[in-house]
């Protein structure tokens, strides 16, 4: 160890390694308990890959308020961590590093979990839910977490396979648990992976608990760990067929009205892009007499999604095999989940025949119409209870939902990114209920806990998120792709009903409520020279906004790191590295770095009034959105 000792030292002498670096290598030596990691350190000094060793140990990989993200297969791959390969063409071990996805990295994460959970729940042994999607690794890190908890004297609770991210949710809340994980990484490339944390209400962590999880998941710098005695030790129970139909039961009370659902002959085609989506969607799908068609290539559960680049069904290319299929079959719509079925896409058959990619903030406003409109005309909420009503949102998502809610009279509330912001809110309006009036409300009925929201809190009629995440009602606390299926069918069930393709239905919106355009842009800059640029170029829109913006001025500049910013309810919106600039033309933009891939990202924004020439309201909204784009991208290349 002290030739590597040496070596590392000249290394960072000779500038080819980072210091930081050098410092992570060094904890993590002295912390694990397995020969993979010197080896594999040992192998990358030896053959001089250097860039490869800064990229895995630039930082000690942080737990968020999200969890944990991280490659779990590097861009070098070590001898030692090939070994004798996994499923799927995966190496046998994950990829060594401190910023990295592998079991020092989740086992940190979990026992600072567990630790948490303990503290909160003294009474008893606490009670961990664990899922995991279909990626490389994430079965093994979920037996993993599922053991630790059993050595830490707690219950787990273990899916038989692969299950979705709001799956989880719904668990967590069924079975009345105190936390939960999900092993996924969403739509990212295949060599990643992630650790997803959810608390006892079946959302993501949030404020106060956030904190205290964080503080200590961080101070645990070492994989030894000791176990309670064995009267102490807690069980594992395998879940399987039973809790699919409950949650799938559930999900079939999103139906507004399933009479248009009575025979549907709809041709949909599905895919889930190797992931978990088809488990519970397809089968959904045929019990309301839709004609199923999958792809059979991406039926397929594979980590390393061959047939796709990108497994994110946001990308029209992810979606080419679904569109090609509808092409041969003659399907009206394509839809595609991620890998943990948390967001979902759509291309839809419009009145030309041609199949037409709808964006996240279309198919949210799609539906957010459709489920108002249907309230109203099902009498559920009326004149009377309206100012109940509310539609959930983040500030990225397309105003046209708040121009919708307002033809309603129905209000709007703007979150944070990110949906555990929007689960928040399903908390706050759970918890203004009486607690005599609401009893177990987790074992209410749609229609029973909808009449309590309407008369004592706020009745959350549809929330979403313009990188296709959405859901609608509250008895699964983050985004769902499940969910989202079922109730974008029956829009298209509605569609069909009046004779309109989905588009048809979509301008028909435009025309009345004004054209709303949305653009996201992203740089991705990867490893630590990509998340150094990311910052500077963050710290620097943030420090130096501009004053003018393709020739027209700025009028406001919102920056919410710094800026004490509350939401229409009055809540103090958290702080979070976001700037959101308006320009005198009616054009806005925002600008963030992701909190989970390696990029900034842009948000676009423009409308127009439609007129009597929708056509001509998209042309120009489009030209002005890439003009402004053309101008962004060449200010951020002076600012890097």
């Amino acid at each position: 160890m002290s030739d590597l000792a040496s070596s590392l030292q000249a290394a960072v002498e000779d500038g080819k390694l980072l210091a930081d670096a050098k410092t992570n290598i060094e904890s993590l030596l002295a912390g694990t308990t397995s020969d993979i990691a010197p080896k594999a350190i040992e192998e990358l000094v030896t053959k001089g890959e250097w860039q490869e060793l800064n990229d895995r140990f630039f930082k000690t990989l942080a737990f968020g308020t999200g969890g944990l993200r991280g490659r779990t297969i590097g861009r070098v791959v070590t001898e030692v961590e090939q070994g004798a390969g996994g499923s799927n063409g995966r190496p046998e071990h994950p990829c060594v590093g401190t910023a990295t996805m592998n079991f020092f990295n989740v086992g940190r994460a979990v026992r600072g979990l567990i630790e948490h959970a303990r503290e909160v729940v003294k009474d008893r042994k606490p009670k961990l839910v664990f899922a995991h999607d279909t990626r490389h690794f994430s079965r093994d890190f979920a037996e993993f977490c599922a053991k630790v908890c059993v050595d830490h004297g707690c219950d787990a609770y273990l899916f038989d396979g692969p299950r979705s991210t709001p799956q989880l949710s719904f668990c967590i809340r069924e079975l009345r648990a105190d936390a939960g994980v999900v092993l996924t990484a969403s739509h990212n490339p295949s060599h990643d992976n992630g650790f997803k944390a959810y608390f006892d209400d079946g959302a993501q962590i949030v404020e106060p608990d956030a904190s205290k999880i964080i503080a200590r998941v961080n101070a645990i710098d070492s994989e030894s760990y000791e176990c309670v005695p064995d009267d102490a030790r807690g069980t594992i129970t395998i879940m399987s067929e039973e809790m699919d139909a409950k949650y799938t039961e559930r999900l079939k009370a999103l139906l507004l009205q399933p009479s248009l659902l009575d025979g549907a002959s709809t041709k949909v085609v599905f895919t889930n892009l190797h992931g978990t989506g088809g488990h519970i969607n397809v089968p959904m799908l045929k019990s309301f007499g839709f004609d199923v068609l999958t792809v059979p290539e991406q039926d397929v559960q594979d980590g390393s999604f061959p047939t796709v680049a990108s497994p994110n069904p946001e990308n029209g290319p992810a979606l080419q095999m679904g569109i090609d299929l509808a092409e041969k079959e003659g399907a009206q719509i394509v839809i595609g989940t991620d890998p943990d079925a948390d967001r979902m896409g759509v291309v839809a058959r419009n009145a030309e025949g041609k199949m037409q990619l709808l964006t996240g903030n279309q198919i949210g406003s799609l539906m957010a119409w459709y489920r108002l409109k249907t309230c109203f005309d099902l009498g559920w909420i009326t004149q009377a209870n309206r100012s109940r009503a509310v539609l959930v949102k983040t500030l990225v998502t397309t105003e046209l939902q708040r121009a919708i809610a307002d033809g309603f009279g129905v209000g709007v509330v703007d979150t944070l990114t990110g949906f555990k912001y929007i689960s928040g809110k399903l908390r706050k309006y759970e918890e203004a209920i009486p607690a005599d009036k609401k009893g177990d409300y987790r074992s209410l009925s749609e229609e029973e806990t909808r009449k309590l929201r309407l008369e004592y809190s706020r009745f959350f009629v549809f929330g979403g998120e313009e990188s296709y995440g959405y859901l609608g009602s509250d008895f699964v606390r983050d985004k769902d792709a499940n969910g989202a299926t079922l109730m974008f069918a029956e829009v298209a069930a509605y569609a069909s009903s009046v004779a309109k393709t989905l588009p048809e239905l979509l301008d028909d919106i435009y025309t009345e409520y004004g054209y709303y355009l949305e653009i996201g842009k992203a740089m991705v800059m990867e490893g630590a020279d990509g998340a150094a640029k990311i910052a500077d170029l963050a710290t620097s829109f943030a420090d130096n906004p501009p004053s003018e913006v393709d020739g027209s001025m700025v009028v406001r500049v919102r920056n919410f790191a710094v800026d004490d910013i509350y939401d229409q309810e009055g809540d103090l919106l958290p702080k979070e590295k976001m700037l959101f600039v308006d320009l005198e033309d009616g054009r806005r933009f925002a600008v963030r770095p992701s909190g989970t891939e390696p990029k900034i990202k842009f948000y676009l924004f423009g409308k127009s009034d439609a007129g009597d020439d929708l056509a001509a309201a998209k042309e120009t909204v489009l030209a002005g959105l890439e003009s402004m784009w053309a101008w962004l991208e060449a200010d951020a290349a002076k600012r890097v």
